[in-house]
């Protein structure tokens, strides 16, 4: 399907937007979900800013869908408006309802939304208010490459144009991204900001080493071990990688590829894992808790993020160094961005499996030469803390609302 370029243009005729510099702001942050609840990556993102923005004088008043265990968990600064497993049209007049309170008591200088869907019936709202949008990914196009249909498709898009509309920023991953913005959906370059994902401390503090965290996890010590961490979905290239390993270990015959994620072809991953005789070599993990991943990139001599279209930034990534472990990414969407400047090795050339097996099979045989651990780690310190994710999103909020340029 090909969808009518959109062209998003500055908001007119509203009020003069206030001049704030060093005083606190407050802002109504509109996420999906809960992070400790629901795990993705813009889930991520918005948990984090919720957690670090204060720190930056940022107030937040965030809404998502979850349990009652939000506001608790958040420390009373982000409620539930509904459950996911609520009706869509049950969710959208309730956000309407907490939004429209929360605006009407004074507090909020600023709107910063990461979902299109729950800022659709604020559209009154965001006509006359500053107005952020965090832009994960494009909503439409991604339905599109996971085989949604014409109706599906087409739905997304006309929210995702009635909403960008009203945007004064947009906050976008990575350069990718703020490309996509641009051809896409016809947003001025001049008005989009890059601001890179961050990794949770526990990566960084993740002291493991190789051998204690596979005894720890129950994983074989002498066997090299690669890990992907993905939602299991077409776009995520995971089909191309496990026919990749059947190349492997033709040259490294121990080789153990372990998936961890959850999705809707788990089992047609299982069904080509037996098809390619591959069970030895290849282990489905399901889930892993946040807790246990710092772990589990301890344990691996690799990583590797095969995706093939629609890549914002690769959290995976970054996370992967965070824990000392190098990457290896495809050349798709904001992956490079990730890595580049540690190791141009680190990109492949291709999302093929040709490609995937050609780099995996240096990188376990030493022909191609990584980042060490150490390397790895000072770099992921340097770019994804949290803490200058929030800073860098406070500069763009002040932008907006007036006080920097």
């Amino acid at each position: 399907m090909t969808l009518p370029k959109q062209v998003a243009r500055a908001p007119q005729n509203r009020p003069p937007l206030s001049l704030v510099s060093s005083r606190r702001i407050t802002a109504l942050q509109i996420g999906i979900g809960w992070f400790p609840e629901t795990p993705g990556g813009l889930d991520c993102v918005y948990y984090n800013l919720t957690r670090h923005l204060p720190e930056k004088g940022v107030d937040v008043v965030g809404l998502v869908a979850g349990s009652d265990k939000v506001i608790l968990d958040s420390q009373g600064c982000v409620a539930s408006f509904a459950r996911h497993e609520d009706g869509w049209k049950s969710r959208l007049r309730a956000i309407r309802r907490y939004a429209t309170e929360e605006l009407n008591s004074g507090r909020v200088d600023l709107i910063a939304s990461h979902f299109g869907l729950y800022s659709l019936p604020l559209l009154d709202h965001l006509r006359k208010r500053p107005f952020v949008f965090h832009f994960h990914g494009p909503w439409a196009f991604e339905c599109e490459a996971e085989g949604g249909d014409f109706l599906a498709t087409r739905s997304r898009w006309l929210v995702e144009k009635a909403v960008y509309h009203h945007a004064d920023r947009f906050v976008v991953l990575s350069d990718a991204f703020a490309t996509l913005l641009e051809t896409r959906y016809g947003v001025a370059r001049d008005r989009i900001d890059i601001v890179p994902g961050g990794v949770a401390d526990s990566f960084f503090k993740a002291s493991a080493s190789p051998e204690d965290a596979r005894l720890a996890l129950g994983l074989p010590e002498d066997r090299p071990i690669l890990l992907t961490v993905r939602r299991l979905c077409r776009r995520m290239g995971l089909e191309s990688l496990i026919d990749s390993i059947a190349e492997v270990r033709r040259h490294v015959p121990d080789v153990l590829l372990l998936i961890g994620g959850k999705g809707p072809i788990e089992a047609d991953l299982k069904r080509q894992i037996d098809e390619r005789g591959l069970g030895r070599h290849v282990r489905m993990l399901g889930f892993i808790p946040d807790d246990d991943l710092p772990l589990y990139y301890r344990a691996a001599d690799l990583s590797v993020v095969p995706t093939v279209a629609l890549e914002g930034f690769g959290l995976v990534a970054a996370e992967s160094l965070a824990a000392g472990c190098p990457t290896l990414v495809t050349p798709v969407g904001g992956l490079p961005s990730v890595v580049a400047e540690l190791s141009s090795s680190l990109v492949l050339p291709d999302a093929t499996a040709e490609a995937l097996a050609d780099s995996l099979t240096g990188a376990l045989k030493g022909t191609l030469k990584l980042p060490s651990r150490a390397a790895c780690r000072r770099y992921a310190l340097d770019r994804f803390q949290w803490s200058l994710v929030a800073e860098r999103t406070e500069r763009v909020y002040r932008k907006v609302l007036g006080g920097r340029s």
